[in-house]
């Protein structure tokens, strides 16, 4: 398995406003958004031209797979947000997730100098929650009936990674290192 990253380009929004679309993609997500490609046109100029926030297309050996995303970059608390999807269902893998997610610690710890990242889950997808559990992520908080999403309720977590904590268990963990510096 070879993971890759790129900045998202004009050649990737076709393929993103798919997954991003998708119902499958959408039913963990808090909104169910209806895209044109002059809005995700749009939506990337406003994104290049933002230093707060950095998008990536994760690639799967070679094939284009699904997007991951930083925000909060240029806070001074060192806290970070961040989130992604692999939209390609038959490349999804636990060792790619955990790849990339070990991947981004390490970007953002030890390259970059943050303090916290944090990301949020609809807490109904277990799965995903185990799995930032397992890559050393801890729970923060659960907030139920936060979101509403087509007049339903959807509890949601909340979750964390310190610096402190990565740099403590970092050797312990087994991941394929994955570049997120390219400029």
């Amino acid at each position: 398995m070879a993971v890759t990253l790129h900045r998202i380009e004009d050649s990737d929004l076709e393929t993103i406003m798919r997954w991003r679309m998708d119902p499958e993609i959408t039913r963990f997500m808090n909104t169910d958004p209806k895209l044109t490609l002059e809005g995700q046109r749009r939506w990337l100029a406003s994104v290049k031209e933002r230093a707060d926030v950095r998008y990536w297309l994760i690639r799967i050996n070679g094939e284009p797979a699904g997007v991951i995303n930083v925000g909060g970059l240029t806070d001074a608390s060192g806290d970070c947000t961040w989130g992604y999807y692999i939209g390609e269902k038959r490349l999804r893998s636990l060792k790619a997730a955990v790849s990339l997610e070990m991947s981004l610690y390490d970007y953002l710890f030890l390259e970059l100098g943050k303090r916290n990242l944090y990301g949020d889950v609809f807490s109904l997808n277990r799965g995903v929650i185990q799995l930032h559990l397992l890559c050393g992520s801890e729970i923060v908080e659960e907030k139920k009936a936060y979101v509403c999403k087509n007049n339903c309720f959807y509890d949601v977590t909340f979750m964390r990674m310190s610096a402190e904590k990565w740099k403590k268990i970092r050797a312990e963990k087994s991941y394929e290192k994955i570049d997120f510096s390219m400029e």
